[in-house]
């Protein structure tokens, strides 16, 4: 056995594996996108067979470009998109449906009875959460009333659920293993993260049959090992988190009062509130950042559905721009006289609002508005959306924005004109790493650590590096009046 880590991070667009070497450096990445489905206005759908044979061709990928065997893997890390949720058969691992993705809203109107039956502090007291259609619990129950015969074939003990974690490793031991770890766990609504268990009562209230969930372990553990037919010989998963945490962890931020923010397809920041499991008043998430060793360490999290999607919309959308690099660029040659603001709220709107039927808008269009402008607004709206999250986790964390120093990661924060913006906007310093691939990082070294062969928390911290700090530049009035502008384009977007 070699000291290389093999990080598996199955993303909501793409699977990938990264190969990390005992130095903790990348030595080879194998990645391989996958369909997106949409069967409905607002529902979002993966084909988890297609998620399977995404990840496999991608460790193999990886190993071949390595040139390494899998006797020379130590241990494997798992990182996943979280909230979205499979149910299969316990026999012969084929799901009843496809997979139901974070993104989906089906469930707006389920989440909408709950709250009138008065049942939303109940959910967030014991979940840290807040009753919308983005968290697993009710998707489960959707599944179990909507597929033909689920419910039946849950009662009878013949099929199980679980996080794209729980599945994927399901999957890697030849169905040996029905485990997931806490930090998926807690974006379920039914996991009292307190008491660190299913939460019966929730269960009950959404009609789930506590069988169908998995073992809940910490987040460096023992998952089991690898059938070896799979890659040739057998490798132990030694380390499992949701994707935001493992950035958390990639980030090293360890110690209360650090926080990051990842610019993928959305955007979600982390604010390590240690032990202190701190109630948010501004609607934000509590939510267990990673437990280690049966300790656990809280988080306050601001969820953005739409981040790089924004771009994304740009480019495939309304083809301003032939390729995401090139929206930095474009937004940089904007007139700085236009005030355009987008919202995009394509499927709702997540922390501060939790609006679930707010929809996309852009405001502030004249004559001269054009593809550049489009792009500026796009490219601004990830940083109000920050905004408003820091404002937030600060009147629950007591601390003021100026005092925060956000480190940050993802395909966005590549562009140094998006980075210069969000600090500007959120006057406030951002500072991005060398090592960009802070959620696969954060997976490998749970891994690694439980294996041995990568560093303790402490000395892992000390070698996090720094590539640039941007300091904020912007004139305090222009900054406000743009942020008096944000505020007035979200109110009219809000459904209510």
């Amino acid at each position: 056995m070699g000291g290389y880590i093999l990080a598996i991070d199955q993303g909501t667009t793409s699977s990938r594996a990264i190969i990390f070497d005992a130095q903790m450096h990348i030595v080879a990445v194998g990645q391989k996108e996958f369909e997106q489905h949409y069967p409905a206005s607002g529902w979002v759908e993966h084909d988890p067979e297609e998620i399977w044979s995404t990840t496999v061709w991608s460790v193999k990928k990886a190993l071949s470009e390595a040139k390494l065997s899998a006797s020379e893997i130590a241990a494997i890390g798992i990182t996943n998109q979280r909230e979205t949720i499979v149910l299969w058969d316990k026999k012969t691992g084929e799901p009843i449906q496809n997979a139901v993705v974070w993104q989906d809203r089906r469930t707006a109107r389920m989440c909408d009875e709950l709250k009138k039956q008065g049942l939303e502090e109940k959910f967030s007291r014991k979940t840290g959460l807040l009753l919308d259609p983005y968290f697993s619990g009710t998707k489960i129950a959707w599944l179990l009333d909507n597929v033909q015969g689920a419910r039946k074939r849950a009662e009878n003990g013949e099929i199980i659920a679980g996080t794209i974690d729980s599945y994927l490793i399901w999957k890697l031991t030849g169905g040996r293993e029905h485990v997931t770890d806490a930090t998926n766990a807690s974006r379920t609504l039914v996991y009292n993260i307190e008491a660190n268990d299913w939460d019966d009562e929730l269960l009950e209230i959404l009609n789930i049959p506590r069988s169908l969930l998995p073992e809940v372990k910490d987040c460096a553990a023992d998952f089991g090992v690898t059938d070896a037919s799979l890659f040739g010989a057998e490798i132990k998963i030694l380390g499992v988190a949701g994707d935001q945490q493992a950035a958390t962890i990639g980030q090293a931020c360890f110690k209360p009062g650090m926080m990051k923010s990842t610019y993928g397809t959305g955007c979600f920041a982390l604010l390590n509130t240690g032990e202190k499991l701190v109630r948010s008043k501004n609607r934000l998430l509590t939510t267990i950042a990673y437990r280690l060793n049966g300790k656990t360490t809280y988080a306050l999290e601001g969820s953005i559905f739409i981040a790089g999607a924004a771009v994304q919309w740009l480019r495939d959308g309304i083809k301003v721009i032939g390729k995401a690099s090139q929206s930095g660029e474009l937004a940089a040659e904007a007139d700085e006289t236009q005030h355009v603001y987008f919202v995009p709220a394509f499927v709702g709107l997540g922390a501060p609002h939790w609006d679930a039927d707010a929809r996309g808008a852009i405001f502030g269009l004249t004559r001269n508005t054009g593809p550049a402008e489009f792009a500026r607004a796009a490219l601004e709206s990830v940083a109000y959306q920050t905004n408003d999250l820091l404002v937030a986790m600060h009147k629950d964390w007591k601390a003021k924005a100026s005092d925060t120093v956000l480190r940050v990661d993802g395909g966005m924060v590549a562009s140094d004109w998006t980075m210069q913006r969000l600090a500007d906007l959120l006057n406030a310093p951002v500072d991005r790493p060398i090592i960009l691939e802070t959620t696969a990082l954060g997976a490998a070294w749970l891994a690694g650590s439980r294996a041995g062969v990568w560093p303790d928390a402490g000395e892992f911290a000390q070698q996090w590096k720094l590539d640039r700090r941007f300091d904020p530049a912007m004139e305090a009035t222009l900054r406000k009046k743009k942020l008096a502008g944000w505020a007035d384009a979200v109110s009219r977007t809000l459904s209510a």
